[in-house]
């Protein structure tokens, strides 16, 4: 089987504000926020209540139906606030972050450890919740083996992160992490590359396959369908390439460093580039203090646009997110702007928009949906934007209606709701595709799983 991986469907939606390829650090944010909602599934059990102290890599919760799987803290400081939602359920715990960073010492890690030893290691550390597994796209079951485990080293999303760049200089860390990785699964560590000049070429210990083609071609997803589809009763395994530094730096130094290399983009930032910071890092420190209007109406966003999360002007960087997004808020609306030839927009129809005039085209986008949600129309338009090996409007449908049996014949077990954020984007009945597979991955998990 080749080891390269060529997409041909699929959309590449060109933004203006791409980051410029230069690191700043940013302002040493003074709060720290974790919030459980980042753990799809996860039921948090609170061990440092309001007032703890913390060094970074003590436990803040673990969870409930499993105990081994703790999550601790980025940074040291005090617990100053735990909020609570309905039923008082936990939604964020935020810590003040001690100015001097001190951190636990879970000790070197002997790299001749067995797989046992490897994983006591990582659930200890707290390294574990960077590890997702497919079906469910949810943390990793450390009670269950999987039968490979896949990378991705390139990121094809609008506006995303250059892996090849953040990634620089880290090739001792992402050894570590892909050698300790490899001792937890019987089958192989798959990783995707979009260069040769990516730092995880020269991985050993993993199969490394060259990938191209169109958004969705960096999506771990595309490339479990393409090189080894999950079936019933199967398991694999996704870390995220930025979270393997994370993990190595732990091995090799015994220290949780929460670090990410954060990319600030879109056409509301003046200067867009990258910063280095913390998980859970405040993004009023890099937003406001360093180009973008603060009386501007726009929209942050923690992750891409396609996938991401909005923020509040005083929210923090998602736990697994590498990109900060800021685009114009679509709150305004043309009159007959449905009726008019646009060429400012972007579109997989040849009809009414002229994007594939002009392929290079960078696009200043907004929030606006132009359009209305409605029932589903049949146009054929996802299967030319949706490379996997499985039928989008089918599986959608299936999850609508709930019916477990047709989700698990089309391929529900290998899915996760960002392999569905491109058809979600040229919907022209704006179905929330994202939402519709997150609902029943979840109604599977708990009928099935």
């Amino acid at each position: 089987m080749s080891k390269d991986i060529k997409i041909k469907k699929g959309l590449d939606i060109k933004l203006v504000g791409e980051a410029e390829k230069s690191v700043e650090q940013a302002i040493v944010s003074n709060f720290c926020t974790i919030r459980p909602e980042d753990f799809h599934s996860v039921i948090p059990k609170l061990v440092a209540k309001e007032g703890t102290a913390l060094k970074a890599g003590d436990v803040i919760f673990y969870d409930k139906s499993n105990e081994e799987v703790k999550f601790v803290s980025p940074v040291s400081g005090t617990v100053i606030e735990v909020l609570r939602g309905p039923k008082r359920r936990i939604d964020a715990v935020k810590i003040q972050a001690d100015k001097p960073q001190s951190y636990k010492d879970f000790g070197k890690f002997n790299t001749s450890s067995d797989a046992k030893t490897t994983k006591a290691h990582l659930l200890a550390s707290g390294c574990w919740s960077f590890i997702k597994q497919r079906p469910y796209d949810v943390i990793a079951n450390p009670e269950k083996s999987p039968k490979s485990i896949f990378i991705s080293g390139l990121a094809t999303a609008p506006l995303a992160a250059d892996l090849d760049f953040v990634l620089q200089g880290k090739e001792a860390e992402l050894q570590a992490a892909v050698s300790a990785l490899a001792k937890l699964t019987d089958g192989q560590v798959h990783i995707g590359v979009g260069s040769n000049s990516s730092p995880l070429t020269n991985m050993t210990d993993a199969i490394i396959h060259n990938v191209s083609g169109p958004h969705p071609a960096g999506n771990v997803g595309t490339h479990i369908n393409k090189i080894d589809p999950v079936n019933k009763g199967e398991v694999v395994w996704t870390v995220n390439a930025q979270d393997l530094v994370i993990i190595g730096e732990l091995l090799l130094t015994g220290k949780f460093i929460a670090e990410r290399v954060v990319a600030l983009v879109g056409s509301s930032v003046k200067k867009p580039r990258y910063f280095k910071t913390k998980i859970g890092s405040e993004v009023a420190t890099m937003v406001y203090d360093n180009g973008v209007e603060k009386d501007g109406n726009d929209r942050i966003i923690s992750g891409n646009v396609l996938s991401g999360k909005q923020l509040k002007p005083d929210g923090s960087l998602g736990y697994y997110d590498n990109v900060i997004s800021v685009i114009p808020e679509g709150d305004d609306y043309e009159f007959f702007g449905w009726n008019k030839p646009v060429f400012n927009k972007v579109s997989t129809s040849r009809a009414l928009t002229f994007s594939w005039l002009t392929p290079k085209k960078k696009f200043a986008l907004n929030t606006n949906t132009n359009g209305e949600h409605r029932a589903f129309v049949v146009t054929g338009s996802y299967e030319e934007v949706f490379p996997l090996d499985i039928y989008p409007m089918q599986i959608l449908k299936a999850c609508k209606y709930e019916d477990l049996d047709e989700m698990e014949t089309l391929g529900m077990y290998e899915v996760a709701p960002e392999d569905f954020a491109l058809t979600e984007f040229i919907c022209v009945s704006k179905q929330p595709h994202q939402d519709i597979i997150r609902k029943g991955l979840d109604l599977m998990l708990k009928e099935i799983g």
